[in-house]
């Protein structure tokens, strides 16, 4: 069972968080769940870090043997360190996903091997110069969507003014066909790119649960930590 099959929703948390949200990502799926294992693995962390500080709290809270502030920093001093492990795993896993994109955007940049001969391969490459703008356009979008391996070859395994292409636009065709060679590289670099782009939007989403689950801000916990450190410094001289 994964992740998002078994975590039960919290209302006293937001949905953001919740592990369940990776597999709403475009492109989810039996093919793709495994490389996205990870970034669940970082939702669930911080879902579980909070719903148990959410725990504690009632405990705590209960404990009337102990002031206001006191019960504070007991509660803080375990947020914290479930806040801590949050943000790490965070950070690791989006450092993971991050060299796991720069791989696969390599692999689907790797250059072309030509199939034509070398003679077949220039006549290509000066039919397609002669063309218009347009017309150079339709030629290799059509040699592309056709599989036409010897064509695309020709066009954008060699200098890309020799076709009468941008070396830009060379690129952005020539990770199209290996797109579409590689559909699985395709895929997961997909989904891959939406669950980057969500650690990076969520992860700040963290401080703000974990802060409405102690029920007091940081400051003022801060703030009656200084003053016992203060107390306990005035009183030890």
């Amino acid at each position: 069972m994964s992740i998002t099959d078994d975590t039960p929703v919290d209302t006293r948390i937001t949905p953001a968080l919740h592990p369940g949200v990776v597999s709403k990502i475009d492109g989810y799926g039996e093919d793709t769940k495994a490389v996205l294992g990870q970034v669940e693995t970082a939702f669930s962390t911080a879902y579980e870090g909070i719903r148990s500080v959410w725990n504690a709290r009632e405990k705590v809270e209960a404990d009337t043997s102990k002031t206001a502030d006191a019960r504070l920093l007991q509660l803080d001093g375990f947020a914290q360190k479930k806040l801590e492990h949050a943000a790490r795993t965070f950070d690791s896993t989006s450092a993971t996903v991050k060299k796991q994109i720069a791989f696969l955007e390599g692999a689907l940049a790797e250059p072309i091997e030509e199939k034509a001969s070398g003679s077949v391969a220039a006549e290509i490459r000066s039919h397609a110069k002669a063309l218009t703008t347009d017309k150079l356009h339709k030629f290799v979008n059509d040699a592309i969507e056709g599989g036409d391996h010897a064509t695309v070859a020709a066009v954008l395994g060699g200098p890309a003014y020799l076709s009468g292409l941008t070396p830009d636009l060379q690129k952005t065709y020539l990770k199209r066909w290996n797109q579409q060679q590689r559909p699985d590289l395709a895929k997961r670099l997909h989904v891959l790119q939406q669950a980057q782009a969500m650690l990076d939007r969520d992860a700040t989403k963290i401080f703000k649960a974990m802060e409405d689950a102690v029920g007091g801000s940081s400051a003022k916990a801060n703030e009656v930590r200084k003053a016992q450190v203060a107390a306990d410094k005035a009183t030890s001289a």
